[in-house]
């Protein structure tokens, strides 16, 4: 039997488009990376949409090709997991406007021969969902079996429940919300004037000189990794712990602005090593696609109005130390769920581990994400 060079790992494809954004602007050619696992049942009737959060990617269950690590939600994803490829068609997407494979800034504008960079259209999550929409048609895909994604993956769902009920049959919807307050707005503008501060930045034209502004980008996710986790993560694990040094006679710190305590070492860690993965415009763009985020907005200020007359299934899920995306965040969805009459459960789960407590290992979430798709079966 021939294999279809449309599924597998290490996918691309550029389509036609138009693709029309929420800004008005016509995308046109749209590139998307993606990687497909399992296999697609003759009915197309087991496809299941995994969506990534800010800076993740589609390589959600295999080797991630530029850091070599494992993909960042292989203890979901695969034989046997909640999410069984034995059973299902799993699909990921790098989304619009990021850096893999995906139309965004660092990808090149065919009208100039040049990379995008701020040329490239303001996108917002719906206009991410829309690019998905067309990836489905080009697999085959007239219908989810569900779509599922945590934090900005979580709105992707929601987003797709709205925009596509009619072919969405389940959604899981994790550690998310169905908009951006003004905290994680100001959040974000931080982590963008450490970018555009940078004098490498050079307005986002960069690429020709291959010289990124990395000390902005990585100050940036310094910054944001701290709403990821929790208070009482970080004090379990640095506290104030210092980091290993040879100690002076009466203990005292080296008094300096060196990272002196195990917590700094660890952000600096974690900034330096995002850059060499991400592209700096890219994390411009996708941080303001995500404060833009209002799914009420969208559909006249009442959040209902969104779901009304939704036959999907939600499954919304909150961990009680994410204060990014707190479980206050979580009930108005299912209030508004609720109120226009779909089919809604939750749960709110206990983790140390904050925001990113659905990427760690929660044996909760296992159980949570397995028994929903189970139910759904016919």
């Amino acid at each position: 039997m021939s294999v279809d060079p449309r599924f597998g790992t290490g996918r691309s494809v550029t389509l036609p488009g138009p693709l029309r954004l929420d800004g008005g602007v016509l995308l046109s050619p749209v590139d998307i990376g993606y990687e497909t696992y399992g296999t697609l049942a003759p009915d197309g009737g087991n496809a299941i949409l995994v969506c990534h959060a800010l800076t993740g990617d589609q390589h959600v269950a295999s080797e991630h090709p530029r850091t070599g690590k494992p993909g960042w939600w292989t203890r979901m994803v695969g034989p046997g997991k909640p999410i069984d490829t034995d059973r299902y068609f799993v699909i990921c997407s790098n989304v619009l406007g990021s850096c893999l494979g995906s139309s965004g800034p660092a990808t090149v504008n065919p009208a100039t021969g040049k990379p995008w960079g701020m040329s490239f259209p303001v996108i917002t999550i719906r206009d991410m969902v829309r690019a998905q929409a067309m990836l489905l048609d080009h697999l085959g895909v007239d219908k989810l079996f569900a779509v599922v994604g945590g934090s900005m993956g979580g709105m992707q769902a929601l987003s797709w429940a709205a925009t596509f009920p009619e072919r969405v049959a389940s959604a899981v919807v994790i550690a998310s919300a169905a908009r951006h307050s003004a905290q994680n707005i100001a959040f974000h503008e931080v982590g963008r004037q450490a970018v555009m501060a940078d004098p490498k930045w050079r307005g986002g034209d960069y690429y020709a000189d291959n010289d990124p502004p990395v000390a902005g980008l990585a100050v940036a996710r310094m910054a944001a990794h701290i709403t990821y986790l929790s208070e009482a993560g970080l004090t379990a694990k640095f506290g104030r712990k210092l980091q290993s040094r040879p100690e002076k006679p009466d203990g005292a710190k080296t008094f300096g602005f060196d990272a002196d305590f195990q917590v700094e070492s660890y952000l600096r860690h974690q900034g330096l090593a995002f850059v060499d993965r991400f592209d700096a415009n890219s994390y411009l763009y996708i941080t303001r696609a995500l404060d833009y985020f209002d799914l009420a907005e969208e559909h006249g200020g009442l959040l209902a109005d969104a779901f009304k007359g939704n036959d999907t299934r939600f499954c919304v899920v909150s961990f009680d130390t994410d204060w990014l995306y707190p479980t206050s965040e979580s009930r108005s969805v299912v209030h508004a769920l609720n109120a226009a009459g779909a089919r809604a459960s939750f749960v709110e789960l206990k983790s140390p581990f904050g925001h990113d407590a659905f990427l760690l290992e929660s044996p909760e979430l296992d159980r949570v994400v397995r028994g929903f798709l189970e139910a759904g079966k016919a």
